[in-house]
């Protein structure tokens, strides 16, 4: 079972010193560190730094794999301070390298021009089933695997332990297992979590691949995402994906995420290491 606070104590960050902070993964006993979590964490750490703004967007790059079973150690620099704009830089390490850094922008609220594209129409959550429904579904034994903090139902899965070719489009919903209160810097970090879980498959739809072939090598190189509006993420979220393009080894993803009453709250974007070794 998920322990339904996971994904809070996964933001609940111990300060070491000013601007430094230490983070920790609470599935020690995976081979490497989910990159959502470390996004979400480093996240969480610049906000650390900021009073009344909020996050509009954020640009990352995995560089090392994170180790699971080491704290990680988050150091966050006060680039600017403007009128309206405020930027961090967050360098993530762990065995004295740096696995990761993020750079992120925070804005003081304001109103101004608005339109956004419409939500595709899609099935109701409440008609789909979710991952650990599918793997069981498929003969696969659901204790066995990880439940994650984040409950995904994807809307035209790929069947598990079967190599079809799809087109590089999905859907799914997604939304935390368990509230997370009203501070809008708490889910945007929870959806940053969320948004890592799927984008990637995207680029292997059209392929014919399975995870659990062994010469895949798949991995996140970077991420990308713009907040648009604040929302409730322990409420369901429409995450609608293409992949416009693979090549050279890597995959492109692209992502827009929609409240369940057609908000655009979030877009994303990703590309990933795709590789037969």
């Amino acid at each position: 079972m998920a322990d339904p606070n996971e994904l809070l104590t996964i933001l609940d960050l111990e300060q070491l010193e000013l601007d430094m902070y230490r983070g920790h993964t609470p599935d020690p006993d995976r081979g490497r560190i989910y990159g959502g979590q470390v996004v979400a964490q480093s996240l969480a750490a610049a906000y650390r730094t900021i009073e009344g703004r909020h996050c509009h967007s954020l640009h990352a790059y995995f560089i090392r794999p994170g180790d699971p079973k080491v704290p990680i150690l988050l150091q966050v620099e006060r680039v600017r301070d403007g009128g309206s704009f405020a930027v961090r830089r967050v360098v993530a390490i762990q065995h004295g390298k740096q696995i990761f850094n993020l750079a992120a922008s925070f804005q003081t609220p304001e109103e101004g021009f608005e339109h956004q594209i419409e939500m595709p129409v899609s099935p109701p959550p409440e008609d789909l089933l979710n991952e650990e429904e599918l793997r069981a579904q498929a003969g696969l034994d659901p204790a066995s695997r990880k439940v994650w903090p984040v409950e995904v139902r994807p809307c035209d899965p790929q069947p598990h332990g079967v190599a079809t070719s799809l087109p590089p489009q999905d859907m799914c919903w997604f939304r935390a297992r368990s509230p997370l209160g009203d501070d809008v810097p708490t889910h945007q970090c929870a959806l940053a979590y969320g948004t890592d879980m799927t984008l990637l498959d995207v680029s292997l739809r059209p392929h014919a691949v399975l995870w659990s072939d062994g010469r895949l090598q798949v991995a996140s190189l970077d991420h990308s995402l713009w907040f648009h509006k604040p929302s409730d993420f322990a409420q369901w979220h429409l995450y609608v994906q293409d992949s416009p393009s693979a090549s050279g080894g890597r995959g492109f993803n692209r992502g827009s995420i929609f409240t369940r009453d057609g908000v655009l709250v979030a877009s994303a974007a990703q590309e990933a290491l795709i590789r037969y070794r």
